[in-house]
């Protein structure tokens, strides 16, 4: 399994978790994260809580939908293209994880906040670990989308500059090979 694939998996499974326990246990959620001793819940917050564990359901479902974890095609649909641009995975792949990305870092950031201020142990948890999908999602947008185009010749990657460093060593080996 590649880290694309682990992140699309990871971001789901935690968006699920969050969204069970919001739609399973809406009284525990609610009572645990009221700052006052009031004993129970209302129905509005009962509500709004079971509604927002669906739509976390459904984002968690649509990220494994949209990344391209689980095909919706068949090989055989599958068409067959000489170019090195397009991603196997599914057309709407970086997208998803882009906007998983941010949603992952904004919750992070917001738990942090509110823990700052509530100092309560389940906003730790839900920031460390949104923190770590976030970070496994930005590293995969920074190196995991791509495969890179390494030369046959040399193993070095084709997209690499010399600016602002010259590799006078690469130089050199490159000048010996054109004498030949």
């Amino acid at each position: 399994m590649d880290v694309f694939n682990a992140y699309a998996y990871g971001s789901s499974a935690w968006l699920a978790l969050k969204g069970f326990a919001l739609l399973g246990a809406p009284k525990l959620v609610v009572t645990l994260l009221v700052g006052e001793n009031r004993g129970h819940a209302t129905e509005l917050e009962i509500y709004l809580s079971r509604s927002f564990g669906l739509a976390l359901l459904a984002i968690a479902l649509l990220t494994i939908m949209m990344t391209g974890s689980i095909p919706l095609t068949s090989q055989t649909d599958v068409k067959s293209s000489d170019t090195e641009d397009t991603d196997p995975r599914a057309p709407y792949a970086f997208s998803a994880l882009l906007i998983t990305t941010l949603l992952h870092g904004v919750l992070a950031f917001y738990d942090y906040a509110w823990y700052i201020s509530d100092s309560q142990s389940g906003l730790a948890l839900g920031m460390v670990g949104s923190t770590i999908i976030a970070a496994m999602g930005v590293w995969c947008i920074l190196f995991g989308t791509t495969k890179g185009r390494v030369s046959r010749k040399t193993g070095a990657d084709k997209r690499t500059s010399g600016f602002p460093f010259k590799n006078a060593e690469a130089d050199k080996r490159h000048a010996g090979r054109k004498a030949l």
